[in-house]
């Protein structure tokens, strides 16, 4: 079984002073006292500035922001995702989560604005991107995009095909079959 993301964190923070010649305290400092305000930006000056790949500088800049997904539970995180007019989404998410549970082995990962649908890879996201429909991002290498199953194209890069889900009867036998062959191919 592959590596759970908190299980891939904690190799990072203990290889980090070993890969990048300092401990994430060290680097923390340095972000900190760079005075950047947002995210992307001490990942930008780490990468540019001392040489950090993406996934280090990254976890620093997660770990100096303390940033919303570090700090809330994962149901605070699907919580946050389905209140306000999302709320009516939250029907959906429950009808997918019932069927995907039945595969298996699936980790489920609540992300700040989606959840990542894991089988040793990711194989789908479930995001609520609007107050009327309910985005199911699905990787399905060598499928071509047909009716409802479409390109992901800017939605989301960590997938290659999306449904958009408008109730739970959308929830049904062709949308889990394209979710079980995602979940099959990731294992």
């Amino acid at each position: 079984m592959g590596k759970s993301p908190e299980e891939m964190a904690e190799a990072m923070v203990a290889n980090m002073k070993e890969k990048t010649g300092k401990t994430l305290p060290a680097w923390v400092k340095i972000a900190k006292a760079s005075k950047l305000t947002k995210h992307g930006q001490v990942v930008t000056m780490l990468k540019s500035e001392h040489g950090m790949t993406h996934g280090f500088a990254n976890l620093v800049a997660h770990t100096t922001f303390k940033s919303a997904a570090a700090d809330s539970t994962p149901d605070d995180l699907i919580a946050a995702q389905y209140a306000g007019k999302k709320e009516a989404l939250k029907p959906i998410y429950n009808a997918i989560m019932v069927k995907v549970k039945k595969f298996g082995e699936v980790d489920v990962a609540p992300k700040k604005a989606y959840v990542s649908l894991r089988h040793k890879k990711q194989f789908a996201i479930l995001q609520p991107s609007a107050a009327t429909r309910l985005d199911v991002g699905i990787k399905l290498k060598d499928v071509k995009p047909a009716g409802r199953l479409e390109a992901a194209g800017s939605f989301n890069a960590m997938v290659t095909h999306r449904v958009r889900v408008e109730s739970v009867k959308d929830v049904n036998k062709e949308l889990i079959g394209w979710l079980r062959q995602a979940h099959k191919s990731a294992g």
